[in-house]
């Protein structure tokens, strides 16, 4: 498998490539998935995305992977870093992280198996001085998980988006500094 990032026991990670849009249009563009990302997406949409993060990977050598499962070769979500570039917040340029895994494989530990490896290759690899994750205060499963990754909440950076409705406002931040990561 070309472009592999990131090997982990169960999953690679690997850079996302012009095919792969159809292939999330498909796999993860579900309503469930999607609640909290601002619902299904446009083919285009996630075509889109898909450029800005090849060329991502292209200028820093890091961006959002295909999470595939070895054992069956499927695509169970993706993940990966990018750089917070929503202009509402105040905090742009930092080191973000996140995740998307399909509804059929939650609670099977891949989120937590590909985020402690991209956690790992952020600061190890890439250099990043510290991390941030992005969600909103309704979505309780994923400010949850980004605790058990030892994150702290940063209400100093929380913000609203206009782009989303009430029910998904304030976006709020979670922080991992590498020396708390390099203590844990």
């Amino acid at each position: 498998m070309a472009d592999i990032v990131i090997e982990t026991e169960r999953l690679i990670l690997r850079k996302i490539d012009e095919g792969d849009a159809r292939l999330q249009y498909d796999v993860l563009n579900t309503p469930t998935v999607m609640h909290y990302l601002g619902g299904v997406k446009e083919l285009h949409e996630i075509e889109a995305k898909h450029a800005k993060n090849m060329a991502w990977f292209a200028q820093f050598g890091f961006g959002f992977m295909m999470m595939i499962e070895k054992e069956t070769g499927e695509l169970v979500g993706h993940c990966g870093m990018k750089l917070v570039d929503n202009s509402n917040a105040s905090n742009q340029g930092d080191h973000e992280i996140g995740w998307l895994v399909r509804e059929d494989r939650w609670r099977h530990g891949y989120a937590d198996e590909a985020m402690r490896a991209v956690i790992d290759w952020a600061f190890e690899t890439i250099g990043a001085p510290h991390l941030v994750a992005l969600t909103c205060e309704a979505n309780i499963p994923s400010w949850k998980f980004m605790e058990k990754l030892g994150m702290v909440r940063r209400r100093d950076l929380d913000f609203s988006d206009p782009s989303f409705d009430d029910d998904h406002n304030p976006t709020i931040q979670y922080s991992l500094t590498k020396q708390d990561w390099q203590r844990a």
